[in-house]
Formats: C-alpha cells, structure tokens, sequence
C-alpha cells in the first residue's frame, strides 16, 4: 500500500526546531500517537497507537518516527486520555488463534445440518455443489473478514471509519444479530447438558418406558419382548426428549409458551457462568479454553466413528449418506441448500472473524490461515456424516424400517432422539451418552466463546473511554443480558421460539448483512485498495481470482441465496405444532429489526455532515480515520 508522509513528518526528517509544530491538535490528532515530554526513566517506553501496536520512542517523538531527540510535544488533555489506552492485546500463540477460529466455524450444524442437507439433496452428488459453492462464495469471504480484521485492526462497528464511514451501522447489526444468536444457541447446549447430568445412571432414562413422563403410546422396541412399532408408536427417546426435558405438552404454541422450566434454567446459568470466566479477561483466557473445546469434539467423533462402524446395518446408513442422486443437480433448491450451508457453516458475517483477526500480529499470513481452517470445517462436516449415518442405518436395521423413515428429522431432534436413542441400545451405552453429549457442549461453547467476542471487540473498540478498563464489567452486563433474553426459550414452549429465532430472526439478516459488507469493500473502499491493504501485510497481493470473486461472484452468490430465501420462506413444524401465519411476520420483524441500523445510520449520517448532499455523500464513502501500519519501529499513516 502506499504511503505518503505528512507534512509533519517531511519537516521532521529535515530540522528539529519544527518538531514544535506537532502542537497543533488537527496533527497530532491525525497520527493518534502517545505524544509525552521526555522524562529520565521514561525514554524506552511503548507509545500505544490507533491500531494498538506499539511503537519504541527513543526520545518522545511526536508523530512516532523515532529519530529525533529532545522533542517537546503536548497534546490537549481530552487527546491524551484518548492516546494513553493500552497497547491491543494480541494472541499468545498463532496455533490459539487457529483453534479459536476452527472452534467458531465448527459447531453444533456441523453435526447434525450437513449430513441431513447432503442425503436429502441428492447425497454423494450434493457434495458438487457443496464445493463450488466453497470455492466461489464461502472461502473467499471468510479470506475477506480475516485480512479486513487484520490490517485494520478494529471491530466490526469501528472499522468502518477506516473503509467507509456510511456503511458504520453494518456493525450495529452484526452485534444485534450475535445477540440474538446468543438468545436462543445456548438454550441447545442447556438441553445437551440435562443430558448429559441425566446420564451418569447405570440405565439411561430415555431406554424404557416405565418412566413418570411416560405415556401409553410409549414402544420400546429394543426390549427383550417381542414389541411392533406401529404408526402410533413413540420411542422412549422422544417422550424423554419432549416431555421431560422440553415439556412441550405443557404448552400450546408460540401463542401459549407456559412456565419457565427451572432445570433448563439452572443448565443455562451454568453454561453462561463458563462462558463468562473464559471471555472475561480478553482472547488470551479464551485462547487457552479452546485447546480442550476446539480438539475435544475431533477424539469423540474419531471414537464415535469407529463405534459406529462396528455397528450391525451401519453400512445401510452409509450408503444411504452417498449414493449419488444425479438428477437432484438440476433443482435450484439443491445450489440454494448448498450455498446456505456453506455460508453458515464458515460464518462471515458475524463480526467473529473481524474481532479475532484483529489480535493477529499484521503480518501474520491470514492467507494460509483462511484456507486451513475452512478446510477444516468442511472436512469435519463430512465425517460428521459417517458418523450420524453409521448409527441411523443401525436404527434402520433394529426397526426393520429404512434409513429414510429414521432420519426424517432434521435440527436437534436428529441429535437428541435418534442419535440418544441409538447411543442408549449400545454396549457401554453410560460411556457413549457422556462423551457425545460432552461433546456437543463443547462444540456449542467456543462458538459462543466467538459469538459474544464478536459484540465484546466491536464495543469496546468503538467506545475505549467507557469501557477499556472495564472489560470484565461490560462481559458480565452482557452475560447477563443474554440470559434474560433467554428466558423466553426456557419456557414449555421455547423449543417452537428456538425454531423460529434459528429460521427467520438470523438467516436472512446475516445474509443481507454479508452482502451489504461485500460491496462496500468491493466498490467502495475499492478492490484495488484492499488487495494493497493485503499486500502490505502478507508482502503479496490477491491474484485475479480472489479479486472477481470479491467483485462480482461472493455478492452474486448471496444475492441469489438471499432472494431464494425470501422469494420461498420455509413452512415451519414442529412436532405436531404448525407455526401459524403470524409468526411468520414476526420472525421477519424480528431479523429486519437488526437490518433496520444500516439505512438509519446512513441517513443519520448524510444529516450530520456538513456541506451540499454531493459533500456529504462524498464525506461519507471516504475514510476518515488512517490505518497505520508498522514498518520495523516506524509506523506510519495509510493513505
């Protein structure tokens, strides 16, 4: 990238007198350097600057180039405080920082969402358009997020006044968007770890029917006594599932949500409670808890894999998972399935990338990284279905049913009914329950680890007076805000608010919200730009096919995800309950309800700028604030 030096910065590098000039505010302000008086003990101290390195003075320098002594700066009292923040905290370890992005981009969907999308729609053939869409949509904007959070440095409200200011309520939205994420995600790994307490009994409670939750439809066909299951029948599993961990009988719709459930309600206070000691001291506490929750889940499904291998009738499953349908290609709704589930799988959009690429040192190869851990993610989804379907062709065989009847269902029910109910007619079934059940908390919690990172780095970078200091504080307000906003998923009938939160309120907004990101940084700040903006840190530049991807193919991919979407939104069901109309309107206003910030911050913004509409427009696509970028102890202005 190109870099000028300011006329400040000329007048240093050829007479000490002028050094003097740094007094006035619009030049130091432009810098944003720490600018102190030279003192005795202080001569080697680090300067904290914009983007949070810090640069060596040798003599207090006042626009941080380094070679000029005795240099008498002052600067006003209000800029001082803004110029004495702490140095940004960055990761200890780059593999820290790997397994926290590894951790984020695999989580619960991987388990469950992707080997259902992938037999439903065609098998071994969807794996094709799983893949192009990787390669022209997903990866490219996963590369995008992790070189925009790197170079600048910043969250993802504040960057913006680094690419272009207009687009500032991008970031609002990215943080409403989280927390509604958090609102209703933790609520699954509640339900998880009820499982998992239930557990650790020498007879899991979901293998007979002799329970108080019980009901006369109740079938246990594994039992020793010749039982048919008939078209009334209901499995043990899913009477324990809904009627005594969701209670959902005791609720009649979104209409009638019931009680609060004080078990998923003390569940939920526990998960949070761990959730806010591993956050609460920045990336480098979290960076340590994800060495057990990002490689944990890998030995369970590596154990869970070979378990089911063994199993009689796991080869059903399998070959039900791959058996190529080559006719399914020709549907729109299988490229549509595969774009969705690749975006959502890598998760650009959430402000998570941005936050934890802003703690990379600037010339860490964000490149390599973007390839590696979407790989990853992919490769695990992948064997997340041999998983899943070694055991659904096992339920097969014992139900004397095919594969197609026992994975019908999609989301959690997969997990927690058919999975539980498989796990619970194995040898060492006890051992099998806790490890996959631990295993699902653990690939819930680093993605809420990165979720909540997310709102945590975008607020306390756009406000450092408020809350630089105060960072356990603000994390704990925010904890706490998102188990209120929890509490109507703890109901009888928070199950049906889970489906329509996972549904309406975040897919079509994240979507819209990666689009809207996508042609700012294409069109806007420019694809010329940001290509040296990568140069500068990796020492070279996007070839000719990141820069169409960038341009025209990743907008196009979501544009065309976005509008199938919306042109044919999903009829939800659950169990029997069928959403009525007007919850569709709700989930709609409930995503738009986030969307809503970016035109409100633009016309926010054309108001308060001065000027003619032309100034104003003009003003507001243009940078205001320089990112600088380290050049040995230098560190100059990007312009």
């Amino acid at each position: 990238m190109e870099k000028k030096a300011t006329s400040n910065e000329t007048q240093l590098l050829t007479s000490k007198k002028d050094v003097s000039g740094c007094n006035e505010e619009d030049d130091c302000r432009e810098n944003e350097l720490l600018i102190r008086n030279p003192k005795s003990g202080d001569k080697e101290e680090a300067a904290p600057i914009s983007n949070g390195y810090s640069g060596v003075q040798s003599s207090g320098p006042c626009n941080g180039m380094g070679g000029v002594e005795d240099a008498q700066c002052t600067a006003p009292a209000g800029q001082q405080q803004l110029m004495e923040l702490e140095d940004r905290e960055t990761w200890s370890k780059k593999i820290d920082f790997l397994l926290s992005v590894i951790g984020y981009a695999v989580d619960l969907g991987n388990v469950w969402r992707f080997p259902y999308i992938c037999y439903q729609n065609g098998g071994g053939a969807f794996l094709i358009p799983y893949t192009i869409m990787a390669i022209f949509g997903g990866i490219p904007l996963f590369y995008m997020e992790l070189a925009l959070g790197q170079y600048h440095r910043n969250g993802c409200i504040s960057i913006w006044r680094k690419i272009c200011p207009i687009f500032k309520g991008i970031g609002f939205a990215i943080c409403i968007i989280d927390l509604y994420v958090a609102s209703y995600y933790n609520t699954i790994m509640a339900w998880a770890f009820y499982y998992l307490v239930s557990s650790f009994t020498t007879e899991l409670p979901w293998t007979s029917c002799t329970n108080a939750w019980n009901t006369g439809n109740c079938t246990n066909y594994f039992s020793k006594d010749n039982v048919s299951w008939t078209l009334y029948s209901i499995s043990p599993a899913e009477e324990f599932y809904t009627r005594q961990v969701l209670q959902v009988h005791r609720s009649n719709g979104l209409d009638d949500l019931g009680g609060i459930s004080w078990q998923l309600t003390l569940c939920l206070l526990l998960i949070f409670t761990i959730v806010y000691f591993s956050i609460w001291k920045g990336v480098k506490t979290s960076g340590k808890v994800v060495w057990v929750t990002a490689t944990f889940p890998y030995i369970i499904l590596f154990i869970l894999l070979v378990r089911g291998a063994t199993l009689p009738g796991a080869w059903r499953g399998v070959l039900y998972y791959l058996k190529p349908d080559w006719q399914k290609l020709l549907a729109t709704e299988v490229w549509v399935d595969a774009a969705a589930q690749i975006f959502f799988s890598l998760g650009p959009g959430f402000g998570v990338l941005l936050a934890y690429a802003s703690y990379n040192k600037f010339h860490n190869n964000c490149y390599q990284d973007a390839l590696v851990t979407s790989t990853v993610n992919c490769m695990t989804s992948f064997v997340s279905g041999f998983v899943i379907f070694t055991v659904l062709g096992y339920m097969a065989e014992m139900r004397n049913e095919d594969v197609s009847e026992v994975a019908k269902d999609t989301g959690p029910s997969l997990l927690f009914i058919t999975y539980a109910e498989a796990i619970a007619n194995m040898p060492a079934s006890t051992f099998f329950a806790i490890i996959f059940f631990l295993m699902l908390l653990t690939l819930g919690l680093d993605s809420t680890f990165a979720g909540l990172e997310g709102v945590i780095t975008g607020v306390l970078d756009e406000f450092p007076h408020v809350w630089s200091k105060r960072r356990e504080l603000f994390v704990l307000g925010l904890i706490i805000i998102c188990f209120l906003g929890s509490l109507a998923t703890l109901t009888f009938g928070g199950a049906y608010v889970v489906k329509l939160f996972e549904e309406y309120a975040t897919g079509p907004a994240v979507l819209t919200v990666v689009f809207l990101e996508a042609v700012a940084v294409a069109w806007f700040y420019g694809i010329t730009q940001f290509c040296n903006d990568v140069k500068e840190m990796l020492g070279f530049a996007p070839g000719w096919y990141w820069r169409v991807c960038w341009v025209a193919i990743s907008p196009i991919f979501l544009l065309f995800v976005t509008c199938s979407f919306l042109s044919n939104p999903p009829e939800l069901r659950l169990f029997d309950y069928n959403y009525p109309y007007w919850t569709t309107v709700l989930g709609y206003c409930i995503g738009t309800s986030s969307v809503i910030c970016i035109p409100i911050y633009m016309v926010y913004r054309l108001i308060v700028t001065p000027g003619t509409l032309k100034e104003r427009i003009l003003k507001s696509i243009t940078p205001e604030t320089a990112t600088e970028i380290p050049i040995g102890d230098i560190r100059m202005n990007a312009v």
